[in-house]
């Protein structure tokens, strides 16, 4: 009973899914989804309500809209420290952004240096409906982890803020980051990425600052 019971939450999922994704492609923004509720509950056993829930988890929103600012081409400077008192290295670098599945997320790929070595970046941007969360994740070649965090943003959804956890290589041991995103403009956003310093104590390691590149 209960294989059968996540079978049919799986095609009903399934369904509606693909009803909003075919729905957001032609309208990235719209409201309702082709899905009969009836017919997809009579198909699944599944309750009307059960689906309506799971259609509103799945439909973009104003949230979505936020992060398709970031959608285009950017150049960035990166500064950052190594430690306390460290004098900042800074570097510089391109990024290119793209909507994916409907508008539902945004995924950047960051191009530069960092250090004297080549850096490349990969990150996927969202914002989850069902625990209402901002939620990303990072993979890069300066590591072999994915980076997984999520946060909340200010009324406005021009500061935002995410705490994620990370395997420092320099100790073994999991640690907390804290990244705080700010949009000055449409055209300008920062990154301000802070960690624990040797003592402990919260430090400032590194700062983005990313403007779109002319049309």
């Amino acid at each position: 009973m209960r294989l059968r019971t996540q079978t049919a939450v799986a095609v009903a999922s399934f369904a509606l899914v693909a009803a909003a994704a075919l729905a957001a492609d032609s309208k990235p923004m719209a409201k309702d989804m082709p899905a009969d509720p009836k017919a997809v509950a009579a198909a699944t056993g599944m309750s009307e309500a059960d689906l309506h829930a799971m259609m509103a988890a799945a439909m973009p929103g104003p949230q979505h809209q936020h992060l398709a600012k970031m959608v285009g081409d950017w150049t960035f400077t990166n500064t950052f420290w190594m430690g306390p008192g460290a004098p900042p290295q800074t570097s510089t670098g391109t990024m290119h952004a793209e909507a994916m599945m409907g508008g539902r997320y945004v995924e950047h790929h960051w191009m530069g240096s960092m250090m004297g070595q080549p850096f490349e970046g990969r990150g996927t941007d969202g914002y989850d409906n069902v625990s209402k969360m901002w939620v990303n994740s990072w993979i890069d070649n300066m590591g072999t982890g994915i980076l997984n965090g999520s946060g909340t943003c200010n009324d406005a959804m021009s500061t935002c803020t995410y705490m994620s956890k990370m395997w420092d290589p320099t100790t073994g041991k999991e640690t907390s980051m804290k990244s705080v995103i700010t949009w000055v403009s449409d055209n300008e956003f920062h990154n301000e990425m802070y960690g624990p310093a040797p003592d402990g104590k919260e430090m400032k390691m590194m700062e983005i600052v990313a403007r779109r590149k002319p049309m």
